[in-house]
């Protein structure tokens, strides 16, 4: 049997409509702030990575699935969303006019990464991207766009890593003094030991518990800030208090791409382990004019959602919207039934039946299964009579009722806390229940 992929997986039912909750808290939020969705290619072109994100990170270095196409040309499956999203609003003009230009897109990404609790080869993420304005009004904002869709769909407390890694003056000042601390370290791993002189900062993005030990006494960015950087984070912090978002100060917070500049910021939560961040982001002020387009300030975030599944409780975002579920006995009434389920849809309502002629029990334990508010029962006395019946299911009885519609689902037939109702009156009767139970 072909299997899938180590490190990818499917996401199947009902963990689908899970995903789906999150996504749509996400677009609901996103138009609060004005963000316009942005649809992204898969596949770009290997340069738009290794020239934004950095030849020296591990995502470029190690982790990008790259190939050839047949006429040769090195193609990369996305391993992020930012680059491509800075691509597509440069090749189309979108950045053109007065104003901030938000967008946001979500979607799968790939990286060659050990899979472990919460990371996989194939993750998923909900990016966010805003244009044209360096006022520090506007990294705020981000982050309390981050923080308003982590809020709405997280019920427990999360923290918020803050930093400045200043512009490319500042960095230049800061990567030369990072870079004479680190010149005779001993016992920094294999690659921080190329990264020493290549380029310092992705030093302080090692995971490697020994490299971190050993920059404990390092030089911190915040004492290299120019004035001007020095003045936007201060106002960044000061509009963070204004609106009451508890933050944590991280002087040795990069990030793991090359493109940031000044704001850099994450979200972290407990349960994942070392690996705590289910968000981040920050301005790449400079990345617009490295891949040939204006000198274009910008600034984003991802939410990874893989990780963030992992901490919400399972019934957060289950479908539960009241089902009916028709019961038919017997070929004419299979015809009824086939008919009353397309006009409870046209209604909006979701319904099933069966198609294989199953006995009423075995059909109530179907309907039972996929969580059926209300069962509508048709067979030859039903249709006589020209009414059907409506039986209530027990996830939306009281604990009686739901007890006999147990008695009722194990007999063939009887007597439980059921209604009968003409099929003229049936569609408008059912589409009440079903409403009234929506709005509890």
């Amino acid at each position: 049997m072909i299997k899938a992929i180590r490190g990818m997986r499917d996401i199947l039912p009902p963990e689908t409509s899970r995903w789906q909750w999150v996504e749509s808290v996400a677009r609901e939020v996103f138009d609060l702030y004005g963000y316009q969705e942005i649809r992204l290619p898969l596949l770009e072109r290997t340069e738009l990575f290794a020239r934004s994100i950095g030849e020296e990170t591990d995502i470029v270095a190690k982790e990008m699935y790259t190939f050839p196409d047949r006429k040769g040309d090195s193609l990369t499956l996305r391993p992020e969303a930012t680059a491509s999203v800075l691509r597509a609003v440069l090749e189309n003009r979108l950045e053109k006019g007065a104003g901030v230009k938000k967008f946001y897109t979500l979607g799968p990404m790939f990286r060659y990464e050990r899979p472990q609790k919460g990371r996989f080869r194939q993750f998923w993420q909900i990016n966010c991207e805003a244009y044209g304005v360096e006022a520090p009004e506007l990294d705020v904002e981000v982050i309390l766009l981050l923080m308003h869709i982590l809020k709405r769909l997280l019920p427990g407390e999360l923290r918020l890593l803050v930093n400045s890694l200043g512009c490319p003056a500042c960095q230049m000042k800061f990567r030369a003094a990072l870079g004479l601390f680190l010149i005779n370290r001993e016992g920094l791993c294999e690659d921080c030991q190329r990264r020493r002189t290549t380029n310092p900062l992705r030093v302080l993005d090692c995971k490697s518990a020994n490299c971190q030990g050993i920059l404990h006494n390092a030089p911190v960015i915040r004492d290299y800030l120019c004035p001007d950087c020095a003045a936007h984070f201060a106002r960044v912090l000061e509009l963070l208090n204004r609106f009451n978002v508890a933050y944590e100060l991280k002087p040795r917070l990069v990030r793991g791409l090359d493109y940031y500049t000044r704001t850099a910021f994450e979200v972290a939560a407990v349960g994942l382990g070392a690996q705590d961040a289910v968000a981040g982001g920050g301005r790449y002020n400079g990345l617009a004019k490295a891949l040939g387009g204006p000198d274009l300030p910008a600034i984003g975030f991802a939410i990874g959602e893989d990780r963030l599944l992992e901490l919400l409780p399972q019934d957060f975002g289950q479908d539960l919207r009241p089902r009916i579920f028709v019961a038919a006995l017997g070929e004419p009434a299979r015809e009824r039934a086939f008919t009353l389920v397309q006009e409870l849809r046209r209604k909006d309502l979701a319904a099933e039946m069966d198609f294989e002629g199953r006995s009423l029990k075995a059909q109530m334990s179907m309907a039972d299964r996929l969580g059926a508010a209300y069962a509508v029962i048709v067979g030859d006395k039903e249709l006589e009579a020209g009414a059907a019946q409506v039986r209530p299911m027990r996830n939306f009885a009281s604990p009686a009722s739901a007890a006999a519609n147990q008695e009722a689902v194990e007999g063939e037939r009887p007597p439980v806390a059921q209604e009968k109702v003409r099929f003229e009156a049936l569609v408008d009767y059912l589409t009440g229940k079903v409403r009234s139970e929506e709005n509890l």
